[in-house]
């Protein structure tokens, strides 16, 4: 965070400093250091020189938590209502500087904009990301890349709303080059309030799916909501832009920006940047030819005629993440990496976030796929697909492999249909065992029934101690095991506990000791 003193925090805000009677270590009530270290929402997380946000939330009450925030060393805390600490002297004292506002969350993304405003004058550009499905993995790839371009900071993990990207924003420190920001939403709205707090220079979108379309009510609402960011660039902007995806490619005509049309299924119809000749490797990883009409020029927009190209081996587990690397590729070349450095990063980039097609290999030869953050029908389309794709071991032989499927949540009326659509794909892929999660997941054991499945392919137990307990007793070495969930499903922990699970290996136990499979490496 740039350094602001409390006085020009609260100037910022358009609040009112509030300051103890004394100063810090019995100095004088202007004694006070500036706020330089990160914001928090949760005192547990508060740095030394940090600014405490004092929100209200579901569960809890900020206020209730700025004595604990400002014994973390806190410089500072954005309050709606002043807080006294009853240990501060004989008669209690104010609990540190504060920052008294009418509403915490507005002041939050004021001095968020701020920041982004400090930022842009030293040199910063914004870059957006939103999408149904892919945000995550496409961010932590553009974020890679564009660090060989100079200082960048991303949202760590899915911290993509309200809350989280403000903390993102005022984590960037001075001398920040690049801010890239995932941003998701619930209704239309969310994005442009996001857009707002920090305006892009460059909008990515993902595709349109029906991720959360019970709480937009129709993918024509996620549309809409999607399409506000490329709305918010400004003429110098650029949007990249799925031209695979009808409802993106259609964006085009709400920006003012330059359009960058990407693709990632084969064609280069109308693209600037794409990818051909997709092909998986044993492990469903993908290799492919990126092409890219962006020249010499790209970070002022300029396009060959004679597309430039090169060849791509990714790391990450899935051909889904194809169009998550074209679009990483094509906001990048736009800001001035030249291609053969994209290339080259693009294909030593690993994993960065957890429980996303996190792979690991057993000790005894089991394989957990661990893609359990979250989950909608296309991206369990996609786990399914990448699942089969490493069906067939380094050594040519075929191995055996279990879907383990949770509630994919918020589909709406639109659920038991999609949860049944899935059931059915794992079938028709000729998954050789499917495990279905929880009363929310019985859709998807019915659906591979009247698929075809039979005899104890397809099953549905209770919970997640009763799918370990069935795993447990049924794995075996070169098993590949899918464990696919929304987040509040809480399969993720069962994805975890498959890997603890593992036996040690042969060298460590002549060593005599007990060996974790969580060092696995994560492809």
């Amino acid at each position: 965070m740039i350094p602001l003193s409390p006085q020009r925090l609260a100037e910022v805000v358009g609040g009112e400093l509030r300051l103890p009677a004394h100063g810090p270590e019995g100095t004088s009530a202007d004694g006070w250091p500036d706020v330089s270290a990160p914001a928090a929402t949760d005192s547990r997380s508060v740095e030394p020189g940090g600014l405490f946000v004092a929100r209200a939330g579901e569960s809890a009450d900020g206020h209730d938590f700025v004595v604990a925030a400002v014994a973390a060393g806190a410089a500072a805390s954005l309050v709606a209502r002043p807080v006294v600490d009853p240990g501060a002297g004989p008669d209690g004292d104010l609990a540190g500087p504060q920052v008294v506002v009418p509403d915490v969350q507005a002041a939050f993304e004021a001095l968020a904009r701020h920041h982004v405003n400090a930022l842009r004058a030293e040199g910063a550009v914004v870059v957006g990301i939103t999408g149904s499905a892919g945000k995550t993995s496409t961010k932590d790839l553009l974020a890679v890349l564009l660090a060989e371009l100079g200082p960048t900071t991303a949202t760590p993990m899915s911290y993509n709303g309200e809350v989280g990207l403000p903390l993102t924003v005022l984590a960037a420190p001075p001398g920040t080059r690049h801010l890239v920001l995932e941003m998701g939403a619930r209704g239309v709205g969310h994005v442009a309030a996001l857009c707002r707090v920090a305006p892009p220079d460059v909008a990515v979108v993902l595709n349109v799916g029906s991720a959360h379309v019970g709480e937009f009510g129709s993918v024509d609402a996620i549309e809409r909501a999607k399409g506000e960011l490329p709305e918010a660039l400004g003429e110098g902007g650029a949007a990249v832009l799925n031209a695979d995806d009808e409802r993106v490619a259609r964006m085009a005509a709400r920006t003012r920006g330059r359009v960058l049309a990407v693709r990632a299924a084969g064609s280069g119809e109308g693209a600037a940047v794409w990818a051909q000749d997709v092909d998986l490797d044993a492990g469903g990883r993908a290799v492919f030819r990126l092409l890219s009409r962006l020249g010499p020029g790209a970070g002022a927009g300029a396009h060959d005629d004679a597309p430039q190209e090169a060849r791509i081996a990714l790391r990450l587990v899935g051909e889904h993440h194809v169009a998550n690397a074209v679009a990483a590729a094509a906001a990048a070349l736009h800001l001035g990496l030249p291609l053969e450095r994209v290339a080259a990063v693009l294909s030593r980039a690993v994993p960065a976030s957890r429980a996303r097609m996190e792979v690991t290999e057993r000790a005894d030869g089991v394989t957990v796929v661990n893609d359990a953050y979250n989950a909608n029908p296309e991206s369990v389309r996609a786990a399914l697909k990448a699942l089969v794709a490493m069906r067939r071991g380094p050594d040519g032989r075929e191995r055996r492999t279990w879907a383990v499927l949770g509630e994919m949540l918020e589909l709406g009326a639109s659920s038991t249909a999609e949860h049944d659509l899935v059931g059915r794909l794992a079938v028709r892929l000729n998954v050789s065992h499917l495990v279905a999660v929880g009363p929310g997941a019985r859709a998807v054991h019915s659906g591979a029934q009247h698929e075809g499945s039979w005899g104890d392919e397809a099953v549905h137990v209770a919970d997640v101690d009763e799918a370990l307990a069935l795993l447990r007793a049924e794995l075996r070495p070169g098993d590949v095991v899918l464990v696919k969930s929304s987040n509040a499903a809480g399969l993720r922990a069962l994805g975890e506990q498959l890997v603890a699970d593992a036996p040690p290996s042969d060298a460590s136990a002549a060593a005599g000791s007990a060996a974790r499979g969580e060092g696995g490496a994560a492809c």
